[in-house]
């Protein structure tokens, strides 16, 4: 009981020192990538992307500005927020897809059956199916701990308030970071329920990788700008003092 009581002193703290548009964009990051990789941008036997990619690498970025800052277990738990915000949100949209009623979409559709079929389409779309809720949420979970606790490690060893320092860190827990929550995913979802091979696993997993790790590079200039004006401002004092009276 007084570990649950000082986890939730600790949770209060934190999200009130991380700068709220931070969060705000972690979580809608998450939110809208799962939601997102429901639509295919390119398909092949041993390669697939989908435009939820377009969008993963935000909440990577998010994670390595505040492990930099925060410390890697502030990184997990702001990630285990978002994370149970998005199965939230996916429970509400199942819901309000199983209402009676009409998309817009239904309405521009030729005939009254296309409608129907645009209908059911957008309601299976927005419901999602319970297995691709839970491997996304397995995959995160798994994911943010390997990338908070790597970034973290790396930091420790080689950080020296530099660009390059943030970029080494960053880079290669993200890589390694999204390789496990891809891997896990297609494990877990496409594997068993798609009939994926182990071959197009691991390929996928590792391609998809290297496409999100380019959106992190080219945006990690920002990344380090942001961790870099939160030292300057002396933004998270309270929470950094906090876990150190607790050590």
């Amino acid at each position: 009981m007084n570990f649950i009581k000082s986890e939730l002193k600790d949770y209060k703290i934190l999200l009130r020192n991380v700068p709220s548009m931070v969060i705000s964009v972690f979580i809608l990051s998450v939110v809208c990538m799962n939601l997102m990789a429901s639509k295919e941008l390119y398909s092949s036997r041993y390669f697939c992307i989908n435009c939820g990619l377009a969008l993963s690498w935000i909440s990577f970025l998010c994670m390595d500005c505040i492990c930099k800052r925060y410390g890697a277990k502030a990184s997990v738990k702001i990630s285990i927020l978002a994370m149970a915000v998005n199965v939230i949100t996916v429970f509400i949209f199942k819901l309000l897809s199983m209402t009676p009623g009409h998309w817009a979409a239904f309405y521009s559709a030729s005939d009254a059956a296309t409608g129907e079929l645009i209908n059911d389409g957008l309601n299976s779309t927005f419901g999602n199916t319970w297995y691709v809720v839970f491997g996304s949420a397995l995959a995160m979970l798994m994911s943010a701990v390997v990338n908070s606790y790597t970034n973290a490690w790396i930091g420790k060893a080689h950080d020296k308030g530099t660009y390059g320092s943030f970029a080494l860190r960053s880079f290669i827990s993200t890589a390694i970071g999204q390789w496990v929550d891809n891997f896990v995913f297609s494990a877990v979802v496409s594997h068993v329920f798609f009939g994926w091979n182990w071959t197009q696993v691991i390929i996928c997993s590792t391609t998809s990788m290297f496409i999100e790790l380019a959106f992190e590079a080219i945006f990690s200039p920002v990344g380090f700008k942001v961790s870099k004006n939160w030292e300057a401002e002396g933004i998270g004092e309270d929470y950094l003092n906090c876990i150190q009276s607790a050590v």
